[in-house]
């Protein structure tokens, strides 16, 4: 990644996989943010992966998978690692924070207990130096 790419505005489409994901909305926010991950060919396609992952983690918990949940947290925290503290207004940072205590969370619970989860602890994505934010 550039040194500068990192401090460029969001694409719109990054913007809306977030409002997605703060809404809860995962597997939209898969969609969305899977469209413009797999078109990126420059490394800033990680951090949309890394989103979507945390997401989609958040989504198998719902579910009670928790083998996919504690998986994707996994890989999608270290897709997220090279971007913090933040990349494209996104608090990075403070995402790997929040879902590392997530991912603590369940792996002390268990997969007979997965479903105990407190879904309050969900990230919630911050955005920074962004306009109207």
């Amino acid at each position: 990644m550039k040194k500068d790419e990192s401090r460029a505005d969001p694409p719109p489409e990054l913007l809306a996989g977030i409002a997605q994901f703060n809404a809860g909305a995962f597997y939209e926010c898969h969609e969305t943010l899977e469209a413009i991950w797999l078109a990126e060919p420059g490394a800033i396609r990680r951090l949309y992966q890394g989103v979507l992952q945390v997401g989609v983690a958040f989504y198998h918990q719902r579910n009670n998978n928790f083998r996919g949940c504690t998986s994707l947290l996994e890989t999608g925290l270290a897709y997220l690692q090279p971007f913090a503290p933040v990349c494209l207004g996104v608090n990075v940072g403070q995402l790997i924070e929040d879902a590392s205590r997530c991912q603590a969370v369940l792996l002390d619970l268990g997969k007979e207990r997965v479903q105990e989860f407190d879904r309050r602890l969900i990230p919630y994505i911050e955005l920074v130096g962004q306009p109207g934010v």
